[in-house]
């Protein structure tokens, strides 16, 4: 029997993840540093090309990126197949409502507040779904986001199943307002920034490292003695915090939230996302968001059908790129990476 410790493990992936780097083309090397300066400089040239109404489709792509990357973390480095991630962005909403109505305006409260509504409902679904596997911890999720999004219809202070909306942007302080769109833009950009790399720092330390053994190997990582139960509902729970953050700024770019929102629906969305961008991948979440959004964004200006062409082109895209699109973009050989396995895990 194969018993290689998971710090072993780790350092052999290190060594392959370094390898890969080396082969890296320079234009993947240097494509990240070039996207962000493009985005930071984005309110300036849709100034100059009078694309105002791009600012706010980038900004709400941003926003999205932060949902579908927090679910990418469960499904594809948790192993967490769940369905109903969207209560967790209804709840962040009706949270910021709920403290926005008590009298708070300081957007970072109200931020922080989405993020730890979506935290405590996250860690109380998991503490429950997390007991279960495969079909089941499917089911018992979407049971859980259609219990909240019941919730959120009979909820008639804030709207019930009309929904409701925000009497003004919160103020983040320091003179800014967020009804300047470049300045809520350029805040949405650095906290996507932000959870996109702590997000990959949190993935290469011991407790991400743990998080994936636990989804290649449950029962080995129970027996050396790992809190697998303890893992998957940090993780989850964390998910459930960016999710609820997300769905905070999404109110606030929106001005209007309801309960459609938290529909096992959207949920499904999400996963169609994760999947389409490619599972466990780093710009998986990103190039989902993006691909999904600018499809829906064009083709609704044709058709009102337009769900017809995009389910069509999605299922084109996962026979074609089964992995993700992101996969496409690989450059390396992952036999000859996975040949080194055996040797770096010695």
């Amino acid at each position: 029997m194969n018993t290689v410790s998971v710090p072993a493990r780790a350092a052999g992936q290190a060594e392959r993840q370094a390898l890969r780097t080396r082969r890296m083309p320079a234009w993947q090397q240097w494509s990240p540093g070039l996207l962000l300066v493009l985005l930071v400089l984005l309110p300036w040239i849709c100034d100059v090309l009078a694309l105002d109404y791009y600012l706010g489709f980038v900004r709400r792509v941003l926003i999205m990126v932060l949902a579908v990357g927090s679910l990418n973390l469960l499904v594809g480095y948790g192993g967490m197949v769940a369905l109903g991630h969207a209560g967790f962005i209804g709840v962040g909403a009706y949270s910021l409502v709920a403290l926005s109505e008590a009298g708070v305006s300081s957007a970072w409260v109200l931020w922080a507040g989405a993020a730890a509504g979506g935290a405590l409902a996250a860690a109380a679904t998991g503490a429950i779904s997390l007991r279960t596997r495969g079909v089941y911890f499917i089911m018992i999720t979407l049971a859980f986001a259609q219990m909240l999004y019941y919730l959120a219809v009979s909820l008639r202070v804030f709207g019930g199943d009309d929904g409701f909306n925000l009497a003004g942007r919160p103020l983040p302080g320091l003179g800014l307002t967020l009804d300047h769109e470049p300045t809520f833009y350029w805040l949405v950009l650095a906290i996507a920034t932000g959870a996109f790399l702590g997000l990959n720092h949190l993935l290469g330390s011991p407790f991400g490292q743990a998080l994936c053994a636990v989804r290649d190997n449950e029962s080995r990582m129970t027996a050396l003695g790992y809190p697998v139960y303890r893992i998957r509902l940090q993780a989850f729970t964390l998910a459930g915090a960016v999710a609820g953050l997300a769905g905070g700024l999404m109110l606030t770019h929106n001005g209007f939230v309801s309960p459609t929102s938290m529909h096992w629906s959207q949920s499904a969305i999400l996963v169609v996302m994760v999947v389409l961008g490619g599972l466990g991948r780093t710009w998986g979440a990103a190039v989902g968001v993006l691909v999904w959004m600018v499809l829906e964004e064009s083709l609704r200006q044709w058709t009102e059908y337009w769900h017809w062409p995009v389910g069509a082109l999605l299922i084109a895209i996962v026979l074609l790129a089964p992995r993700g699109l992101c996969a496409l973009f690989d450059r390396h050989d992952d036999r000859q990476a996975a040949a080194t396995a055996p040797a770096a895990g010695q």
